[in-house]
């Protein structure tokens, strides 16, 4: 067996992990061998220094807050409960905004009681087995799952006894809004569940094999959730056929006992000339029928970043009330032209309404994965439609017949970002906006009013912070949580008119969080590479940190596009990556949203547009710089970097293009070529993949076609059933790498997907990798997290 076969074998199996040089095993270190309980050598950090730092993981300090930030659970259009961490458990609340009440949901002394003596178990008052609540009446009584059963607890007598489970219906489908229907998919056809007769009805009858209704086979993706919208009166359901005939596929091994297994799906690369297509489609739940819409086949586009669905919805699609109009929202497979059109579910037929295009990519949602912000207003025979025609992302007004354009609704240097709800009616809009206020943060979200016509734009939520806002189904109330990186969150409710609050919910108590020696982060602002546009982050320090001392530092990276490195700018007791625990370790951490991130203008999100290596990089160095001149106990000398994901393709693209400034780096499941991932994503950030001379415009992002350019320390890692980033990419960097004969690092995780970042063995072994060479000391043998 030779020495590189067996290092693979090493790590597969766990034995060892040591470095590759040349994509070759050297021999374990000669601190391999220490236990721990052996006293530590000079040059080595002990368990009790990885103890110290796992206490600062995320897991480990969310219990050290209590009354954090409220996620309503809404029992009519305005009443909600919601569960809430207080010391010894949890806590049950309910909450009247009318009669701007907020008490106990009920005696939890009395239902632990009650429940325990049904189930036979023993409940805390504060630990009960449940996290929500049905609600029977006005609270005469609650619905709970407890021990596999279903328990109806009468909250005036307190007993509660077993009842009957609801028929819930298949476990991956969409109900119906009366409650009546669950849809789902089955042989590749679109089914329901009828609730009131146990009843499953096939709606559709020839589906076939990659040519099947409503189906979530998006690539990067697969599910077995139906894509589809119900209309308002349960009705009909807009779906579509997924054609992926002659789509080719990926593949990937999944390791088994005695031979592994072929997994084999669609999956669309850039530059492919076969690709899935949409064929719209609207079927009638009670005639059974199927209409097919007179448009052609769309591309798999939404006209907001990522994927077709917004929780169960399927997005850029919306019914009139009445559910006897269908608007949809098409994009173009380069992403540059949106067209609205409006459809007749009975007969089929649809019409233009507007199109619009932009030279690089075309957004109805200046952030990720949001609601595209178009709305069809029937009552008024308008659409609001978002636009960042100006470098910014405004609302704009049509006439639904015409298309003729009516007037601007809002504009200026800043973005909407979500519409919440608009009153036909009374001609105003609910919306959250982001950098409107010029004194602060311009990633805080704010809510506002505005009326149609422009007039009356009104600030809701006037306080320093980020917003988070929800509000009630009748639209009359708000439930406000607002933050920001360094105060932890105050919850209210206010009246969704003026932006009053009526009731107060919670404000978060951290105490227990700063015993532990925890801070916050530093949000800072620094200079972009042009040394004139200004870009936000954080930093994160050792809780012990000596200034007279100097630390290496990490940056977290995720480069987006769609999202940036920082994440939200609501307090959270970690940042990406577990950045607080890293930091324990002697290291400073930071988070830079660079230039060719969302939420900020035009200009900004498409700065290196057809560019991915670049992954705002010129931008992270231009900040770390700036703050090792702010701070002398920042060592420049040895920096590091990791990510996941695209935080992999960004490290490995740090330390192949930036060898001069980037030292050690850990690469997780990185899309190393987009050549190789999702057209969905290449074909929206890089462009349509088209011939040069050179040979083709997506090679300058290729991280393997770069190898010969590694000095530092890289780990990489990968998932081997990672179906969304497929493994071939870093496999190709890293047979490139020993071409060029290169020493570099890899640890393979058998059967684990996309989603192995937070697993504790690769936290364990991303922490070892920088203490040994950032730091220069050996981690402690055989620590395990979460032991």
């Amino acid at each position: 067996m030779s020495r590189a076969t067996a290092f693979g074998v090493a790590l597969l199996l766990g034995l060892a992990f040591g470095s590759v040089q040349a994509g070759l095993a050297q021999e374990p270190s000669v601190t391999a061998g220490v236990s721990a309980e052996s006293p530590a050598e000079p040059g080595q950090l002990t368990h009790a220094d990885y103890e110290r730092a796992e206490a600062f993981m995320a897991s480990n300090l969310a219990p050290r807050v209590y009354g954090g930030a409220v996620s309503p659970d809404w029992h009519d259009d305005s009443r909600f409960s919601y569960r809430v961490r207080v010391p010894g458990g949890h806590e049950f609340i309910r909450v009247d905004p009318d009669r701007e009440v907020r008490v106990a949901a009920f005696d939890h002394e009395r239902l632990s009681a009650a429940l325990s003596q049904a189930t036979g178990e023993g409940y805390e008052a504060l630990q009960l087995p449940f996290s929500s609540v049905q609600v029977v009446g006005d609270w005469e009584a609650v619905e709970v799952e407890a021990e596999d059963a279903h328990w109806r607890c009468d909250l005036q007598a307190y007993e509660c006894r077993e009842m009957d489970a609801p028929p819930a219906g298949p476990s991956a489908g969409v109900a119906s809004p009366d409650g009546r229907w669950v849809a789902f998919r089955q042989d590749h056809d679109l089914w329901v569940f009828d609730r009131e007769t146990d009843e499953e009805i096939r709606l559709t009858t020839d589906g076939e094999d990659r040519y099947g209704y409503a189906t979530d086979s998006q690539g990067w993706r697969q599910s077995d959730a139906p894509i589809l919208l119900w209309s308002p009166d349960s009705r009909r359901i807009a779906t579509f056929r997924l054609d992926e005939r002659g789509v080719e596929e990926m593949y990937l091994l999944r390791t088994a006992e005695p031979r592994p297994e072929l997994q084999a799906w669609p999956y669309a690369l850039p530059g492919d000339t076969i690709v899935p297509m949409l064929e719209r489609v609207v079927v009638d739940v009670e005639n059974r029928s199927v209409v097919e819409l007179d448009t052609p086949p769309d591309h798999q586009r939404t006209s907001s970043c990522c994927g077709l669905s917004r929780g169960e919805d399927w997005a850029d699609v919306e019914w009139s009330p009445d559910g006897e109009t269908l608007a949809f929202v098409s994009t173009s497979r380069d992403y540059r032209t949106v067209t609205l059109r409006i459809a007749d579910p009975e007969s089929g037929a649809v019409r233009t309404v507007l199109e619009e295009s932009h030279p690089v990519f075309f957004e109805t949602h200046a952030g990720g994965r949001g609601v595209p912000n178009w709305r069809v207003l029937h009552d008024r025979g308008e659409f609001l439609w978002f636009s960042q025609r100006d470098g910014w992302g405004h609302l704009f007004r049509y006439d639904l017949e015409s298309g003729e354009f009516l007037g601007r609704v809002t504009g200026g240097d800043w973005n909407v970002m979500d519409i919440l709800t608009v009153d036909e009616e009374a001609g105003t809009i609910l919306f959250t906006g982001a950098g409107r206020e010029g004194d602060r943060d311009p990633y805080y979200r704010h809510l506002y009013r505005v009326g149609l016509d422009g007039a009356g734009l009104a600030l809701l939520t006037p306080e320093d912070a980020n917003h988070s806002v929800e509000l009630s189904p009748d639209g009359r109330f708000v439930v406000n949580s607002y933050s920001t990186v360094q105060n932890p969150p105050v919850s209210v409710v206010r009246r969704a008119s003026d932006g009053e609050v009526v009731v107060e919910l919670e404000v978060a108590d951290i105490a227990e969080l700063e015993a532990l020696g925890w801070q916050p982060p530093e949000p800072f602002v620094a200079l972009a590479r042009d040394g004139e546009t200004e870009i936000y982050g954080l930093l994160i320090r050792p809780s012990n940190l000596d200034p007279e001392k100097r630390y290496p530092i990490i940056n977290a990276i995720y480069p987006g596009p769609q999202a940036g490195s920082v994440g939200t700018r609501s307090f959270s007791v970690s940042r990406r990556g577990n950045a607080h625990a890293l930091a324990e370790l002697g290291f400073v951490v930071v988070m830079v949203d660079a230039m060719g991130n969302a939420e900020r203008s035009k200009a900004f999100h498409t700065a290196y547009y057809g560019d991915l290596a670049d992954n705002g990089l010129p931008d992270q160095k231009a900040a770390m710089r700036e703050l090792a001149r702010r701070y002398d106990w920042i060592d420049l000398d040895r920096v590091g970097i990791f990510g996941h994901s695209g935080g992999g393709f960004a490290t490995a693209a740090a330390l192949l293009h930036h060898p001069d400034f980037f030292h050690v780096g850990v690469a997780g499941a990185g899309n190393h070529d987009n050549r190789g991932y999702t057209y969905y994503w290449g074909e929206k950030w890089q462009g349509l993949l088209e011939a040069t001379e050179e040979g083709d415009n997506y090679e300058n992002q290729a991280n393997h076609l770069f190898a010969e350019n590694l000095e530092g320390q890289l780990l990489l890692t990968y998932g081997t059933m990672d179906s969304n980033v497929h493994p071939n990419t870093t496999l190709l960097l890293m047979d490139a790498l020993i071409e060029a004969n290169k020493d570099f690092d890899v640890m393979v995780f058998p059967n684990r997907g996309h989603g192995y970042a937070g697993e504790p063995y690769n936290v364990r072994i991303t922490w070892d990798y920088f203490v040994r060479h950032l730091l220069g000391k050996e981690p402690p043998f055989g620590y395990r997290i979460g032991r």
